[in-house]
């Protein structure tokens, strides 16, 4: 569908990779353009997961990639994001559940689980043997998680957990789910809990008519009087702060997977733009009026590159703060969401159609641009960094 991906380096970034960072680019590419790229829009249309990838991808290394130990691949920063960026040039919702695995359940357990946890589920989630979830959206609390209603009450040796969670991405087919919970008997202390998909009293269900990440489960989670082991609580997820740090790995990722959008967008409206004739007989890509929105494009692109790269080194050193990424998803997402719009503009009728990505791309960038900290939350995040004052 469309046309064949060609590779964005305006500003020759690729001369600054390491070798290994190209190498890990290239294998993620490869698998992107061998076995996403044929069948995506069939997934997309008829709302399936191509769970058959999965176990590919864990081979690969694609999974808890930036972890050390554990089966993990021990990627840098950079190589982590780079794989990012191609699996969203395929496909928000197929780098949604990368994410998810990685970000919001591979490195809680790792960050803030127990060495029995750790030794546990690391390995299996590494390999994509098990898969995980992150429960700790709410019905009535998305930007504001310190509302959630889901609670642990101690009886015995055991928790009880109760309440509702919602826009959970793969929670109808995880083995795991890491579920955040206010405790009854702490005064209202939040707590992470590791909570296998099959105990009594926990349901999960797929959220359907969605016109956006269709590719992936989108799913609610119900808990009504779950038991589970005192040992289930992560001994360091003892706060929203620990919830809001995997949030914060998410949303590095997050940063370079919306550039591999952007990109494809503007990889086809190019090549549209060279093909396709109107009025002299010439390409619309001869009009001033098109080339000003592909350089738009080549320019935002380009910022936005500088942006994660940057971020990704000083993440590799230790300096990267979660305003730092803040920024970068804020940038980011919108960036590569307005150059779906305006490349849907350059294909016309054409750009509303699965023979080509654009409305996908579009459609699953409403979704990215809300969650992990919606564009508004980034501004604020970012405001309250520079002025020193919270407007929550």
């Amino acid at each position: 569908m469309g046309f064949k991906f060609q590779s964005f380096d305006f500003l020759h970034l690729d001369s600054t990779f390491t070798e290994d960072e190209l190498l890990v680019r290239k294998t993620a590419r490869d698998f992107v353009e061998d076995n996403l790229i044929p069948i995506i829009e069939e997934c997309f249309r008829t709302e399936r997961f191509p769970k058959e990838l999965v176990p590919i991808m864990g081979e690969l290394g694609f999974y808890g990639a930036n972890l050390e130990g554990y089966g993990c691949a021990g990627m840098s920063n950079v190589e982590y994001g780079l794989v990012m960026q191609e699996l969203e040039r395929g496909d928000s919702g197929f780098r949604s559940f990368v994410s998810v695995q990685s970000g919001l359940v591979m490195y809680p357990i790792y960050e803030f689980g127990s060495d029995e946890q750790k030794n546990t589920w690391l390995p299996a989630l590494a390999s994509g043997e098990k898969l995980g979830c992150f429960g700790l959206t709410e019905p009535g609390f998305g930007s504001n998680p310190g509302g959630m209603t889901t609670t642990a009450r101690k009886v015995g040796d055991e928790y009880v957990l109760n309440g509702e969670k919602l826009w959970i991405t793969s929670g109808t087919i995880s083995d795991v789910a890491i579920v955040w919970a206010k405790c009854e008997d702490e005064d209202g202390r939040v707590r992470g809990f590791l909570v296998e998909t099959d105990r009594p009293g926990f349901t999960a269900y797929d959220v359907h008519g969605k016109w956006s990440l269709r590719a992936s489960h989108t799913s609610g989670l119900s808990l009504q009087d779950v038991h589970v082991p005192l040992t289930a609580a992560m001994p360091g997820a003892d706060s929203l702060k620990a919830a809001l740090m995997c949030l914060n790995q998410a949303r590095y990722g997050i940063s370079w997977g919306a550039i591999g959008a952007a990109m494809d967008c503007y990889s086809n409206a190019l090549q549209y733009s060279k093909e396709r004739k109107q009025f002299r007989n010439e390409p619309i890509a001869s009009h001033q009026i098109v080339q000003e929105k592909l350089v738009w494009m080549v320019n935002e692109i380009s910022k936005a590159q500088l942006l994660s790269l940057h971020v990704g080194r000083l993440k590799d050193a230790g300096k990267a703060g979660h305003e730092h990424i803040s920024l970068a998803k804020r940038n980011n997402v919108w960036m590569a969401l307005e150059c779906a719009r305006i490349a849907r503009d350059i294909l016309g009728a054409n750009g509303i159609t699965e023979d080509y990505p654009i409305m996908r791309h579009m459609m699953n960038l409403e979704s990215v641009i809300t969650y992990e900290g919606t564009h508004d939350i980034h501004t604020l995040i970012i405001g309250h960094s520079v002025t020193g004052i919270g407007a929550y």
